[in-house]
């Protein structure tokens, strides 16, 4: 079994902002793994499927951002759902729009997302692809820069790097997580 999440906020306020760059890759694995997201329990909306001989979950938390692992670890422990079967995508200031990075663990970087999910999972040894959304212009706060739109400009770098993102997740249902790591990072 795999439990793919993204990271956002709910509500049609926060579409297409910085902060929701993983609901939208979880929108393209919808359409390219053929899951629904029909369920709603364990503060999330989630579907899956079998996929290349693999039960796929896919998962959009519905709590806000800094209480995303209040949605995961129940379902992982629902579903007996290993960590080393998890991927959770998300936006990172870290990153220009466009670049993604695969990684099997690490801190969370100042992400409440991340902290979120590493303090309710004790352990920060995870699968995650990081979205980069670029940092804010000087006297720009970040919430409100990650709360906030792309530029045309970034949005198409981001279109780029949120379809590697999904095919990214698409090859992990084949392939161990590291093959996948050494084929997407940029």
């Amino acid at each position: 079994m795999k439990l793919v999440v993204g990271l956002g906020n709910p509500g049609k306020k926060y579409d297409r902002t910085r902060h929701n760059v993983g609901f939208e890759v979880i929108d393209k694995c919808q359409e390219r793994l053929k899951i629904e997201l029909d369920q709603s329990k364990f503060k999330g909306a989630y579907g899956f499927s079998r996929v290349n001989g693999k039960k796929v979950f896919l998962l959009k938390p519905l709590t806000y951002m800094n209480l995303s692992g209040e949605a995961i670890v129940p379902l992982m422990n629902y579903f007996k759902i290993d960590k080393e079967d998890l991927l959770v995508v998300y936006d990172d200031l870290d990153l220009p729009p466009g670049k993604i990075r695969l990684r099997q663990k690490g801190s969370h970087g100042g992400h409440n997302g991340i902290r979120s999910i590493i303090q309710h999972l004790g352990t920060d040894q995870f699968n995650r692809i990081r979205i980069g959304i670029g940092r804010p212009d000087q006297g720009i706060a970040v919430p409100d820069y990650v709360l906030g739109s792309f530029s045309p400009d970034e949005r198409q770098k981001v279109e780029v790097s949120l379809d590697k993102s999904a095919e990214a997740v698409e090859a992990w249902t084949e392939k161990d997580f590291l093959k996948v790591m050494n084929d997407f990072n940029q």
